[in-house]
């Protein structure tokens, strides 16, 4: 088990130090920094103060190396456009996305694992032809197009909920149902799956033999099985969930890390930019790695792998 968290880790940490390498390279050769900050109107010699002032007339290696030490010790500079660190920009907004990405997860599963194992109990019925239709819709439709029909329909037409803002917990309840509907369909797949297998398995078939209920065998000993996958996949999707918060709290102007990164891509506030990219890629890395470490525990066949 040790062995198994170690490598793992070390495959962590290499994917983080690559993601951090290829988002500080796409910044800085996606144009003259100093030009964006300075601004179309800015004389040469102001862009060329202004490259002096950040360091961007470094080699790209050293200003590279600079930013990951800072970075290691939660240093990521100043943002351009706000005049504040970095890191207060973000400690300021991060609870509004994890707020955000833990109600989406947990309406995810609320509705995902009991849809999953209702299709797999009455496979091939119109209930399981029903739910994999709702799977389907929910891969296929694009997330901030099912954002703007809740606000169409629930805080333009019905009133009930509002559009916008993030003042209280019914402002979480439209953006939270648009992006945890986008992870519903896989976990519901995947229940479904699982269960299907696990019915179908000798011990079940020997536990109903023994003439225990039905409740019983489905929860007690099926479903605990078939959801192992589920675990692993729901820390997947809260991390996806994290990324897709971008599009989501734009949509509904949740100040969150979503709005700030595209606040700062939009007024090309790059330490902003490069910060919330990384911390967001940290926090599905972690993620990942918790989910395979539960998988483990609970499936010793997975350290042998």
């Amino acid at each position: 088990m040790g062995t198994f968290i170690v490598r793992r880790f070390l495959i962590a940490m290499s994917v983080a130090l690559t993601i951090s390498i290829v988002s500080f390279m796409l910044l800085h050769l996606s144009g003259d920094l100093a030009t964006s900050i300075a601004g179309p109107e800015a004389t040469a010699e102001q862009v060329e103060q202004i490259r002096t002032d950040y360091g961007l007339d470094r080699p790209i290696v050293n200003q590279y190396l600079d930013w990951l030490g800072g970075a290691l010790t939660f240093d990521f500079g100043r943002s351009y456009y706000y005049q504040s660190t970095v890191v207060d920009l973000i400690v300021d907004r991060m609870p509004i996305t994890l707020t955000l990405g833990g109600l989406a997860l947990a309406l995810a599963i609320s509705i995902s694992i009991p849809l999953g194992v209702l299709a797999a109990l009455k496979r091939d019925t119109w209930i399981d032809r029903l739910a994999l239709l709702f799977a389907v819709v929910g891969q296929a439709m694009p997330s901030f197009w099912f954002g703007l029909t809740l606000i169409v329909v629930f805080a333009v037409t019905l009133q009930w909920l509002p559009a916008a803002g993030s003042d209280g917990w019914q402002h979480f309840v439209l953006p939270a149902i648009a992006l945890g509907y986008y992870a519903t369909p896989a976990m519901m797949r995947l229940t479904r799956t699982g269960m299907l297998e696990v019915l179908e398995s000798d011990y079940i078939r020997t536990a109903r033999a023994k003439g225990l209920r039905t409740g019983s065998v489905i929860f007690k000993h099926a479903l605990r099985n078939a959801i192992i996958p589920v675990v692993a996949l729901a820390a997947v999707e809260l991390g996806f969930m994290l990324g897709g918060s971008v599009v989501i709290e734009s949509v509904f102007s949740l100040n969150g890390l979503g709005q700030l990164a595209w606040d700062a891509i939009s007024r090309n506030d790059y330490p902003v930019v490069q910060a919330v990219v990384l911390i967001i890629a940290l926090f599905y890395i972690v993620l990942t790695l918790l989910a395979d470490v539960a998988n483990a525990a609970l499936d010793p066949r997975i350290r042998t792998r």
